[in-house]
């Protein structure tokens, strides 16, 4: 069992800095690597430059789920497209990103939450989705007979799951094989601006020319627009895991609870996680963007742990600068792989909850635990536009822990919007002027 989003990982992509290209995308997680994969598929020159490795941060740290289940309405049409990327890139990848429909299942504890679950599914029922309601009954029968005081379910049987720290740099050799320059250990300093327009980037390597720039950074992306001048509300959150040695197949399926969340892997172990915990290291952008969050924390619907300050090095770390010149060492060069320590208390807890809901596994043992960073958002949708106070640029980011599933969709939008195409798709819940331009902020679903 190989987990190869280790900080230490080797270059596996490299090449001679390009001087110009078309299109540059920053940022080596599923967004970004898919963004340079349809972008090369356009035919367009594209260069990828990531500071440390391909989706060693988050995009090889999540559950693996490709889901439509629980989305947000305006999420739903690009999750299931999606979806369909996703099997025609396994396809073409010969199977190796492990992508198989295996249903995902939201199960419930109580009325309340089976109220909950019900309302998002009488708003998305016409959108096309396949989810449904379970009785008791049915849930035993399908999560696999376990011993837990579950009341009922929602269910999605087209839901899918892939193998993350293995679909994404398949994604990435892809993209090379069809054309795109990836290029790892090459941070993005600056962009190069003219007249108020970009038209290029400066990395610790050089120079490049581009009229066109994504900006794909996960929860480094707020650090870097605001270097720029522009601030956005994206915090990031610190989520555990583990994944567990092989075990007797006891449920093949994706599903989680307020506590408990695991989905089966293709080496015969389950990936498990806390259903709803994740937590918070207070720094200054916690600070500049709480008026956007309060309505939220004032209604309880986020649900975290505090901390009081971050790692030294992290994005929103008291001591991680704001602003440096093109010549300087970033922050995005001292920290090449944000790779978090996981909450371990939570290991043990989420061993104990394995094996009481499922003593038929036998002990469960962790073969390795890990923490990843999610950037998120105050509404709990991505933002996903051009940045109109820098022409050229684009940014696609605070996925909020939806980005694997949803990446290659919006990859190609990302194509789209920096190309100045028809994106397929009304993004206007995911523009970057909600939060300026004075309309109230409606969270996503939070089921």
């Amino acid at each position: 069992m190989t987990f190869p989003f280790r900080a230490e990982g080797p270059v596996e992509f490299s090449a001679p800095l390009p001087t110009e290209v078309e299109l540059i995308v920053i940022g080596g997680g599923v967004i970004g690597v898919s963004t340079a994969l349809y972008a090369a598929r356009q035919g367009l020159r594209v260069v990828l430059l990531e500071k440390g490795r391909i989706a060693a941060e988050q995009s090889s740290r999540n559950w693996g789920w490709i889901r439509v289940q629980g989305r947000d309405m305006a999420e739903i049409p690009i999750a299931l497209e999606s979806q369909k990327l996703w099997q025609d890139l396994d396809a073409e990848c010969h199977g190796r990103c492990g992508v198989k429909t295996v249903g995902v299942t939201y199960v419930g504890t109580s009325e309340d939450e089976m109220g909950r679950f019900q309302g998002w599914l009488d708003e998305a029922k016409p959108l096309g989705v396949s989810s449904y309601m379970m009785d008791a009954q049915e849930t035993v029968r399908v999560m696999g007979e376990p011993r837990a005081p579950w009341i009922g379910a929602l269910h999605t049987p087209t839901d899918m799951k892939g193998e993350p720290w293995v679909a994404v740099p398949e994604l990435a050799r892809l993209a090379q094989h069809e054309g795109a320059v990836l290029i790892e250990d090459c941070a993005v300093r600056t962009l190069d601006r003219q007249a108020g327009r970009v038209t290029g980037v400066v990395t610790e390597q050089g120079r490049i020319k581009a009229d066109r720039v994504v900006l794909a950074g996960g929860a480094w992306s707020s650090l870097f627009l605001r270097r720029h001048g522009v601030s956005i509300p994206q915090l990031s959150v610190r989520s555990t895991a583990l994944a567990t040695h092989p075990l007797p197949d006891v449920f093949d399926g994706a599903a989680g609870e307020g506590r408990f969340a695991l989905r089966r892997r293709d080496d015969g172990g389950y990936t498990v996680a806390p259903g709803g915990f994740s937590e918070l290291f207070i720094g200054p952008d916690s600070f500049r963007a709480l008026k956007h969050y309060l309505p939220m924390v004032v209604q309880g619907g986020l649900k975290m742990v505090y901390h009081p300050k971050a790692p030294k090095g992290f994005p929103d770390a008291w001591d991680t600068p704001r602003s440096w010149t093109d010549d300087e060492e970033t922050p995005f060069e001292r920290m090449r792989v944000l790779d978090p320590e996981p909450a371990r208390h939570k290991v043990q807890e989420l061993l104990g909850y394995f094996e009481r809901f499922y003593p038929q596994a036998g002990p469960v043992h962790a073969a390795k635990s890990w923490a990843g960073m999610i950037d998120v958002m105050p509404d709990i949708v991505p933002v996903v536009d051009t940045v109109s106070d820098l022409p050229g640029l684009t940014a696609v980011t605070g996925m909020c822990g939806h980005g694997f599933g949803i990446g290659p969709a919006f990859g190609k939008i990302a194509v789209a919007l920096a190309m100045e195409q028809d994106t397929g798709h009304d993004l206007s819940r995911f523009r970057l002027s909600r939060f300026t331009d004075g309309s109230k902020l409606v969270p996503g679903p939070s089921i």
